[in-house]
This record gives structure tokens, C-alpha cells and sequence, in this order.
């Protein structure tokens, strides 16, 4: 078969990861702005996944549309106000910048990676990032979600959306997925140099308190290793920074509803602690990779207010990883060895027109 003119390509444009390979960094997700509809819009997918909320559907159905639906959006955008940035959600900032960073720090090591990023909820979305890497001729795509501890509720549901989208797809490129990375080395010692930059800058509080987000306790009793990963993480920074047993605090933030969730509590830990006599806190949040709503207002402003209101002198809010070299550098690292054995190098030109012709056979069997 031969073609009397160039083939054309979705995008306008030949596939432009010479290598084949991409790596598409997943979070979790934000509105498009802090408004009730985009609010609403973004809950409604979000808590629509059963991964996340493990009632029965149709009960669940009647409780988020009746009611969550209706009251939470306009609470939810004033906080995200609070937060906003001007180039728009922290979250999407950040998880953009880390995406452009890592191709960068990939690329000056002479790999051919296309990388991008995708939201599990809203935008853009990973069945529409697939499209598009496939469409640019990808035929391997390493799967990268933010989440360095593993749970069904968030990283699992990014398996989730990729195999939903590979339902609909006949020739399906290659896939690998990383699951955890709670105790690689480089995450470790990056988020123990952001805790010790702030103490070189401000001095060492009373306490470190470590916060990662909740879930709830019954997906412990269910076999999520999320309880132990954060545990194992706390354990290994707290060694890095050469802390012992008495300096330090886990805590589980965000509760939503009436289960009971994962405790230690972060805000009624902080109240307790001013109360009994603990004048400083520095808090860190180690299981997010960037800095977003549940580190920016619910850690710095609202458990803040908590603390102080308690008889708490000092309260020290560390930032997120967001673009540490460090992090970017361990990003890049632990990226590299998931890609073992699948060619990073720039192609030739008779490789490129393999590749090209990939692509148009791709697009042509779906």
C-alpha cells in the first residue's frame, strides 16, 4: 500500500516524541475556577467515583445530589478563592510545572521522553492526554501519579480511567504504571531538604507534625496499604532529619462524612498539643507532591487558626515539594529506571518513519 500525498495526523502534526515513550503524571485533580458551577461540575465526577466513595450507588446517588451537590459547591469555591493563583488552581500549577520540569531534566539526560500531565478528575483528563499521545505516534506510556503512597482511592482509580479509555482503543500502545514510591531514597531526602531549609530560614519548632490526607478506616481492615505506607514514609523522613520518636507527630487530614476515618486527627492533634503546652509546630505535608487546597487552606489557614486559637504561639506551615531540583531530580530518577528497557534515545530517520506510520495505523484501527 503507498500514499501519494503525506499522511495526516489528528493534531496537525507528525507524532513528536521521537522515541515512541511518554510518561503521563497524574493528580488528582481541581476546577476549572472558583466558582459554584465549576464546583459542582468537578464534585460531581469526583465523588461519583466509587473508588472514593464505597457507599451503594443508588443510596449514594440520593445523598450527593440531594444534598452535597446543593450546599457544598458555593462552601468549596470560597475556599478555593482563598487559594487561587493567577495563572489558576495551585494544584494545576504546580502538577504542570513538575510535568514541563521533569521532560526537561529527562531530556538533559538525553532521553526522548514526551512527558505530560493529566487530571483524574477534570482537566485535562487522561482518556483526552491518551488521545493525544496516541495520536503523536506514542506506542509506550509509563503511567506516573502524583501519589507516592499507594491507595485504591487515588491511585488505583488513575489505573481505573486508563483502562477505561484502553476499553474503546484496538491498538493499544504500551503500558506500565507505578504504584508507590513512598520510600524511594530521592523522595525522601528531598522532602527532608525542604524541612531542613526552613529551619536553616526559621529556626526548628517545638514539634514536626507530618500530615497526610485521610481515607477511611475500613480500607485499612480491607487491605489498602495506604495506613502503612504513610507510617513507613514518617519512619524514614524523620531518620533523614535525624528526629526520635518524641519530636515528631502523623496525623490524617480531610475528613468528609460520618465514618470514622483514619487517626490520628490533624487539627484536634494541633489543638491538643497547644493545649498541652506545645508553643511552636512546624507541619509538613509529605504525601502531597504539590502544594494545593487541602495544604494551602486546610493545613495553613484553617488548622493554623486552630492551633493559635488553642494557646499555640508559632505555627509553621513547610511547603509542598512543588518544584524542589531535588524533587524533579528524584523524579527524573526513579522515572528512569520504570522505563528500563524501553527506548528513550532520539530515533533515526528510518525509525521516525516507522513511527509515523505507526501513528497513522493507530488512528486508521480505531
Amino acid at each position: 500500500m503507498s500514499f501519494a500525498t503525506e499522511p495526516t495526523f489528528k493534531h496537525g502534526q507528525p507524532p513528536r516524541a521521537a522515541s515512541g515513550t511518554a510518561i503521563l503524571y497524574c493528580n488528582l485533580g481541581t476546577p476549572d475556577e472558583p466558582t459554584a458551577p465549576a464546583l459542582r461540575r468537578y464534585l460531581g465526577e469526583f465523588l461519583s467515583d466509587h473508588r472514593v466513595v464505597e457507599i451503594p450507588k443508588a443510596i449514594w446517588w440520593l445523598i450527593l445530589h440531594g444534598i452535597i451537590l446543593r450546599v457544598r459547591p458555593k462552601k468549596s469555591a470560597a475556599k478555593y478563592a482563598s487559594i487561587w493563583m493567577e495563572q489558576g488552581s495551585p494544584l494545576k500549577v504546580w502538577t504542570q510545572k513538575q510535568a514541563a520540569l521533569l521532560g526537561e531534566k529527562l531530556a538533559a539526560r538525553g532521553h526522548a521522553v514526551e512527558v505530560r500531565y493529566a487530571m483524574r478528575y477534570g482537566n485535562p483528563s487522561i482518556a483526552s492526554q491518551l488521545d493525544a499521545l496516541k495520536a503523536d505516534g506514542v506506542t509506550r506510556i509509563l503511567i506516573l501519579p502524583a501519589y507516592p503512597q499507594y491507595s485504591g482511592t487515588t491511585t488505583a482509580s488513575v489505573c481505573d480511567a486508563v483502562y477505561s479509555w484502553a476499553a474503546n482503543i484496538r491498538h493499544l500502545p504500551e503500558f506500565r504504571f507505578v504504584n508507590r514510591y513512598h520510600d524511594d531514597p530521592g523522595y525522601i531526602s528531598a522532602l527532608a531538604g525542604k524541612i531542613r531549609e526552613h529551619w536553616a530560614a526559621n529556626g526548628q519548632a517545638d514539634q514536626l507534625v507530618m500530615s497526610f490526607h485521610g481515607v477511611p478506616e475500613r480500607t485499612l481492615k480491607l487491605g489498602d496499604p495506604y495506613h502503612c505506607e504513610c507510617y513507613k514514609t514518617a519512619r524514614l523522613l524523620a531518620e533523614n532529619l535525624g528526629l526520635n520518636k518524641q519530636q515528631y507527630r502523623l496525623t490524617f487530614q480531610s475528613r468528609f462524612g460520618k465514618a470514622k476515618w483514619l487517626e490520628p486527627y490533624t487539627e484536634p492533634t494541633l489543638v491538643q498539643m497547644a493545649q498541652g503546652g506545645v508553643k511552636s509546630v512546624d507541619v509538613v505535608c509529605p504525601g502531597f507532591t504539590g502544594d494545593c487546597l487541602e495544604t494551602l487552606e486546610e493545613i495553613n489557614m484553617e488548622a493554623r487558626h486552630a492551633f493559635i486559637e488553642a494557646g499555640g504561639q508559632a505555627f509553621n506551615y513547610i511547603e509542598c515539594l512543588n518544584d524542589s531540583p531535588a524533587w524533579i531530580s528524584a523524579l527524573a530518577d526513579f522515572s528512569t529506571a520504570q522505563l528500563g528497557g524501553w527506548t528513550t534515545q532520539p530515533g533515526q530517520p528510518g525509525e521516525l518513519a516507522a513511527s509515523r506510520a505507526a501513528a497513522l495505523a493507530l488512528g486508521a484501527a480505531d
